[in-house]
Formats: C-alpha cells, sequence, structure tokens
C-alpha cells in the first residue's frame, strides 16, 4: 500500500475501528481519533495512545505523522490494524484492573535499552 493521505489514513482506520465487536468497546465513551501530528517520546515516535481523561472520558488516538515518519509507503493496514488492537488492549485492561500490557512494554523498552547500551560498550 502506498502512502495514505490524512484523510485516507482516517477512512482506514474507520474502517478498522469498524471491525471491532461493539461489546469490546464498552465504557470508550470517547471513541478513537485520529490526529494529524506525530508524536514522541525520546527516540520513539508513538502510532497510537490509550487516554483515560477525567474531563474527556476513555478514547484511542492515532498519531498519523508518526505513522508517516516511520512507514513511508510500505504496510499501512497491517501497521494500523496492529495499533487498533493494541490500544484496545490497554483499555480492556483497564476495565478489567490489570495493566499487563504496559509492564510488557516497559520490560521490551528495558531490553532494548540494555542491548543498545551493552552494544555502545563494544566500540
Amino acid at each position: 500500500m502506498v502512502r495514505l493521505s490524512l484523510d485516507e489514513f482516517t477512512v482506514l482506520a474507520g474502517e478498522l475501528v469498524d471491525e471491532i465487536p461493539a461489546r469490546l468497546c464498552r465504557n470508550l465513551n470517547g471513541g478513537f481519533a485520529v490526529l494529524p501530528e506525530e508524536k514522541r517520546e525520546q527516540e520513539f515516535y508513538i502510532m497510537g495512545e490509550y487516554i483515560e481523561d477525567d474531563m474527556l472520558g476513555s478514547y484511542i488516538v492515532f498519531y498519523y505523522g508518526s505513522f508517516l515518519a516511520i512507514l513511508g509507503n510500505k504496510l499501512w493496514e497491517e501497521e494500523l490494524r496492529e495499533t487498533v488492537w493494541h490500544e484496545l488492549r490497554h483499555h480492556l485492561e483497564s476495565l478489567a484492573g490489570v495493566d499487563d500490557l504496559t509492564r510488557e512494554e516497559m520490560e521490551e523498552l528495558a531490553r532494548f535499552r540494555s542491548g543498545r547500551s551493552a552494544r555502545n560498550q563494544e566500540f
């Protein structure tokens, strides 16, 4: 799939979200949103984010600019589908009172950083 415009990305996101059974979106009262910008935390691009806000409720955001920066002309639908389900897992775990995915992400980040640190020491 070639690079998507923001409008095409938004349509694709809507189509993928529509594949989700409604029961899995329970209490996701802010729904899903696409923002045009990229989001980064240190050297990492954030593709999507599950947010719980006292005023706005629970919602999922996809960052078009992050997809654009990382993917160029490759695998947009596959990456977006993976991001939809990843962020939905954060929501479902929040409903269940667990945070396993966040723990897994932190462990993966720690392994990445320790591996990078070890590689830097070799040179």
